[in-house]
């Protein structure tokens, strides 16, 4: 069994956007009843985090934006865009956030723990360095690289982000860098707008933002060959440091927001391929970090089939399908955004 660390606290719980909000506090809620129903305590490892300071959220973000998230700390409610709404405990739940990818990335880079999940909120990867936007306050996943190249002296971090919506902030963060590879799937043209395919870097970054541009509707066996084919094989010629994933779950086939047909054995999948792909190049060091999903089916289902691919563990709940699993590495359905990615990237990697 794997040494698989969970990130939660009931602080996440605390930042709440609203009534009818869909970023809602009952996302991880659900997730948090199953973990308490499993006594996962005997399968994981829970570490005990804190939140970021300042100064480390600073290495991704202005400090005009820093303040302004601050500022709303202890007001009922407010609002630092149309879609991104705060309560009381917000600035408080987003520093914590930041600080258990922190806290991860340490453990990982330790050999303390082989994986881990961040299971926080809110979500990260649309926060520009001067803009909370899109439900997100802080950028979780590009704070964090950006300390583990500072800190630990990391010159090749590899993103993956598989959310429904382009993680715009994450992509502009690391553009202009060979240091930070980005990848992303997602539904386009959809919010926020960003995400072309011929988005593929600018300067010493030429090359390192890998966009795949999807039109809705894609399951399993899409997103299975767009890892196998694509995904994976730049990732061995970028030869990675440390691996981390913007884990959304929107991309649930039934997700209120989307229309992409992704099962929980799609999701096992993914993370199986992160998983060896980490074991492979990065001694295992691979972190996930939740990023969106409304459906709450969705949610539970595909955060168990995420744990379960982690930890190496049978887990009650995780109806993962191992021989669909299997068939998945030869799939063979057709997918023109996947070819037309492909064209794109032959010109920076050997594929």
């Amino acid at each position: 069994m794997r040494k698989t660390a969970i990130y939660r606290d009931d602080l996440f719980l605390a930042h709440d956007p609203g009534p009818g909000h869909p970023e809602s506090p009952e996302r991880l809620r659900v997730i948090f009843n199953e973990l308490d129903k499993l006594e996962s305590d005997s399968i994981f490892i829970y570490p005990q985090f804190d939140p970021a300071s300042t100064d480390i959220i600073e290495l991704n973000h202005s400090a005009g934006l820093v303040k302004q998230v601050a500022a709303t700390a202890g007001r009922s409610h407010g609002f630092l865009d149309a879609d991104t709404q705060t309560s009381a405990d917000s600035y408080d739940a987003a520093c914590l956030a930041v600080g258990a990818l922190i806290d991860g990335i340490h453990r990982l880079d330790q050999g303390e723990i082989d994986n881990g999940f961040c299971i926080v909120r809110p979500p990260g990867h649309h926060a520009e360095r001067d803009r909370s936007m899109g439900f997100c306050l802080f950028n979780n996943v590009a704070v964090a690289a950006r300390w583990a190249k500072k800190e630990l002296g990391l010159k090749r971090i590899l993103i993956v982000d598989w959310d429904l919506h382009h993680g715009n902030g994450t992509q502009h963060s690391f553009y202009d860098t060979d240091q930070v590879l980005y990848c992303s799937t997602h539904q386009f043209p959809y919010y926020p707008g960003s995400g072309a395919v011929l988005e593929t870097g600018n300067r010493a970054g030429e090359g390192f933002t890998v966009n795949v541009p999807l039109s809705g509707g894609q399951g399993d066996v899409e997103f299975a060959r767009i890892f196998n084919e694509l995904f994976a094989p730049i990732a061995r010629l970028y030869q990675p440091e440390l691996i981390l994933v913007s884990c959304g779950f929107d991309i649930y086939n039934g997700d209120p927001l989307g229309s992409m047909k992704v099962s929980p054995a799609g999701f096992a999948y993914m993370t199986r391929v992160m998983r060896e792909l980490a074991e492979e190049l990065c001694g295992g060091k691979l972190l996930i970090t939740l990023e969106g999903g409304y459906s709450l089916t969705g949610m539970r289902d595909g955060a168990m089939a995420v744990l379960a691919e982690l930890c190496g563990e049978d887990i009650p709940g995780a109806a993962l399908g191992v021989k669909r699993l299997e068939s998945l590495k030869t799939a063979d359905i057709g997918c023109s955004q996947l070819e037309q990615a492909l064209s794109v990237q032959k010109n920076y990697w050997k594929l």
